[in-house]
């Protein structure tokens, strides 16, 4: 039969690497990604920090690292990434290229969950005598949350296709195994699991995601 030759065992191992990778990753994202969104959206035209000057730098660093394909970044990274954690290979190696590739895209989304907000919020909070700091926790990012975990959601679904490229270059996970075994191999049963697996991770984060938004939503409304 086809799946005589797959050692599920290691299907298993490698589906919890990219778990974990996906995992750490997203946390380090959202933590280097939110502030991010937020000083982007702060220091943009018309708002409470507006800095044209800020804003353009942040902006140009953001447009640069979000169009930078990833396996070209993950390459380039490799002396930095033996720098900040020790190795290149492996689930600990991929993380900060993921993290470095990811948080862009999650700060610019979190700029524009935040600006399609009304512009009402902010003036009621400066009208108040509210800081930028306080308008942000206070009132921006609780009327943002739905925007902010949908936003999560997507990055997340984003980081495990990175996470799948990653096995090019020995970064662990169902990409390293498809790649190993799959591609160098020529097992396509190997292959074909691997693919299926993650579709299936992919799948039940969008049904989380989706669910997760609609309680929030409705708890809103």
């Amino acid at each position: 039969m086809m799946w005589d030759g797959i050692d599920w065992w290691q299907i298993i191992e490698a589906t919890r690497d990219t778990i974990v990778m996906v995992g750490a990753s997203l946390f380090f994202t959202v933590l280097l990604g939110l502030p991010l969104g937020v000083w982007l959206f702060l220091t943009g035209p018309n708002q409470l920090l507006a800095n044209r000057g800020v804003y353009q730098s942040l902006s140009l660093v953001v447009n640069v690292l979000r169009s930078m394909p990833f396996i070209i970044l993950l390459i380039l990274m490799i002396p930095l990434t033996r720098l900040l954690v020790g190795t290149a290979l492996g689930v600990v190696g991929a993380i900060p290229p993921l993290v470095v590739s990811a948080a862009p895209f999650f700060g610019r989304l979190i700029e524009n969950s935040l600006r399609e907000l009304s512009p009402g919020v902010s003036e009621a909070c400066r009208a108040m005598g509210a800081n930028a700091r306080e308008t942000v926790l206070m009132a921006l990012l609780p009327e943002a949350k739905t925007g902010v975990v949908a936003a999560v959601i997507v990055t997340a679904i984003t980081l495990v296709g990175y996470s799948a490229m990653s096995g090019v270059v020995g970064g662990g996970g169902l990409g390293d195994l498809a790649m190993r075994y799959g591609y160098q191999r020529y097992q396509t049963d190997i292959m074909v699991v691997t693919v299926l697996v993650l579709i299936v991770l992919v799948q039940l984060m969008q049904v989380f995601g989706d669910k997760l938004v609609s309680y929030l939503t409705r708890k809103i409304s």
